[in-house]
């Protein structure tokens, strides 16, 4: 085999940032007090925001299902059949075509469930979410919701909030870590003003946006969360997102065995639903794009599958379930004085959101994941409570019990924020005799779901798109770059019988390249640094490659993240990382792309330092 010098690219410096060495020049660093002011103000804006989404959801739902002009809707409750009968069949279709318009025109980040684009803002684009968005996404997501796509409003307002957060900080000049933190401080209090749950939109800041946490991160997002419930409360009311009646549980019940059982198995199911869930989201979104025609084509299928299912359940239940956000369906599942709710209708239930919200965000819809990841999870909890009923009657099995536990078990599992969910079921509910049962079901939805599949919801959509998000979120920025983007290309494969001389000859020829690879029989067999070896002719002059290599190294791919190289080397004892091509099983000289060696890591450390 004959080894060829790889081809010489200048890679000293990182592709230089949106914002540049200008611009950079022109930050400042705000005081920890004026930086609360400024997450209040964004609090303000978030709950305002948040309030504004909610009633152009309902003009828009009452125009496409009752052809008349409201700003009242109660999502929470069933209504009468729609004025239109079977046409509503055709209200997703025509909501799709002007959101695809409003996406395609003026905001391609709006499509979609919304978290992904924020946290690709945070760990890829320096906290940039541009500030059309926030107008685009909420008149586009109104649009999907209120027409019947199956979506929910969580998302939306999400990164309508991040939107604001992000705008505000980079209209002040903020730097990277004080702009990021505002973003995470505009999602947060968006979530909270929309569901009424101040430590849930904490939380869920902390766990899925913000790579740290401290007192200058954790403050701020607490200001804006606290701001935007509080103006939520003022507009929306005090009342929690589901009413669960106190005749449902008995507070003075203490969990038996058989119940404990029960949620375990809960627990288990919801994991391999929430894989399910993330798998046919995450196909959906491939194969749609893949259909022969336009955006607006695909859409008119994807939608129309909607109406029909929609119509479907309408003619056999006489509820449209699986359009807009479902809360209704979720009510009156966890009310204690529903028994209509058959076995097989809840598992058909569960089977048609899953399906109707892979569809429609696959197909274009702009909306959230987490309406429909608490209605498939009420709908499995209260088919597990309603079998458990079955099985072992006077045991205490409970639907409305189950159901409670079921929406948390499949949010944790899809989302993979374990303590969002069970917290954020709490305070949506207000029942606090589910906690010891929804930790456990949690834990176990989020145990059986890692297993199946790594990715969550979120960041499965950035995997595949070839941005993806550290598991261990709070660390430094640098780890989250690709090997691709860092490695330094200037090196040159030599044969292992190459004498020294000949070697650093040709290393001055190809334009005093610093790296050498050595290869032997086809294999990678070391390297050599000849920009840090002192060459003596009279002691190497006889030497050949195979004499000073060395081995302390590591082969990793080019689509690995720092993070897992540098973990690898550190529990290999090696300073050194040989990159080649993605996709290699076993990797031959030829197939090198790239080295890491320390300069690349510190220059990655250096330019995306998180402070």
């Amino acid at each position: 085999m004959t080894d060829t010098p790889a081809e010489a690219k200048p890679t000293n410096s990182a592709p230089v940032s949106a914002s540049g060495t200008e611009e950079e020049s022109q930050e400042r660093v705000l005081s920890a007090p004026a930086l609360c002011v400024v997450a209040f103000s964004i609090g303000v804006v978030a709950a305002v925001g948040a309030v504004l989404f909610r009633y152009m959801i309902a003009f828009v739902h009452n125009l496409a299902f009752n052809g008349r002009i409201s700003f009242f809707y109660d999502a929470n409750h069933f209504e009468a059949a729609s004025v239109w009968g079977p046409f509503i069949i055709l209200a997703p279709v025509i909501g799709g075509l002007v959101v695809v318009f409003l996406v395609k025109t003026f905001a391609p980040e709006a499509k979609g469930h919304g978290v992904p684009e924020v946290m690709y803002a945070v760990y890829h684009n320096n906290g940039n979410v541009r500030g059309v968005v926030a107008i685009v996404k909420s008149i586009a997501s109104a649009i999907s919701i209120g027409s019947g796509a199956s979506v929910g409003r969580e998302g939306p307002i999400i990164q309508i909030g991040a939107s604001f957060g992000s705008t505000i900080a980079r209209t002040l000049k903020l730097p990277r870590w004080q702009k990021i933190t505002m973003l995470a401080a505009g999602a947060g209090a968006g979530i909270a003003a929309t569901f009424n749950t101040p430590l849930g939109g904490v939380l869920f800041a902390v766990e899925l946006l913000l790579p740290e946490v401290s007192g200058r991160t954790f403050l701020p997002v607490v200001v804006a969360t606290a701001t935007a419930t509080y103006i939520g409360r003022i507009a929306l009311g005090l009342d929690p997102a589901f009413f669960v009646p106190l005749s449902a549980v008995d507070p003075q019940h203490a969990i038996n065995l058989a119940e404990l059982v029960g949620f375990a198995v809960l627990g288990l199911l919801a994991g391999v639903a929430s894989w399910a869930f993330i798998r046919f989201l995450a196909f959906c979104e491939d194969f749609f794009p893949k259909l022969p025609g336009n955006d607006y084509t695909r859409n008119i299928i994807g939608m129309t599958l909607i109406g029909l299912l929609a119509y479907g359940f309408f003619v056999t239940t006489g509820q449209y379930h699986t359009a807009g956000v479902g809360y209704a369906t979720i009510q009156s599942i966890v009310s204690e004085s529903n028994y209509s709710y058959t076995l097989f209708l809840l598992v058909a239930l569960l089977i048609g959101k899953l399906v109707a919200t892979s569809v429609s965000l696959g197909a274009g819809a702009s909306g959230g994941v987490f309406s429909p990841s608490l209605f498939i999870g009420a709908t499995l909890g209260g088919a597990v409570g309603a079998l458990g009923a079955w099985l072992f009657p006077g045991e205490g099995f409970n639907m409305a019990e189950f159901a409670v536990v079921g929406m948390g078990a499949l949010v944790g599992g899809a989302t993979g924020a374990s303590m969002t969910a069970i917290v954020m079921i709490f305070e949506m509910t207000r029942d606090y005799n589910v906690i010891v049962p929804l930790v456990l079901a949690v834990a176990l939805s989020v145990g059986v779901r890692r297993w199946f599949i790594a990715a969550d919801i979120y960041t499965i959509k950035l995997r595949n798109r070839g941005r993806p998000i550290p598991s261990v979120r709070h660390t430094n920025m640098y780890l989250v770059q690709q090997a691709r983007d860092l490695m330094n290309r200037n090196f040159v494969v030599l044969p292992a019988a190459t004498s020294v001389r000949d070697a650093i000859k040709l290393v001055g020829e190809e334009g005093q390249r610093r790296h050498v690879v050595v290869s032997e029989d086809g294999r990678i067999v070391g390297y050599a640094r000849f920009g840090s070896v002192l060459y003596a002719p009279s002691i190497r002059a006889d030497q050949t490659l195979a004499d000073i290599i060395s081995d302390d190294f590591v082969v990793a791919p080019e689509n690995n993240i720092l993070n897992s190289i540098i973990t690898r080397m550190n529990r290999r004892a090696r300073s050194f990382a040989i990159v080649v091509r993605a996709g290699v099983v076993v990797p031959r000289p030829e197939d090198v792309v790239g080295i890491i060696d320390s300069p690349e890591i510190a220059g990655a450390v250096i330019r995306n330092h998180y402070s």
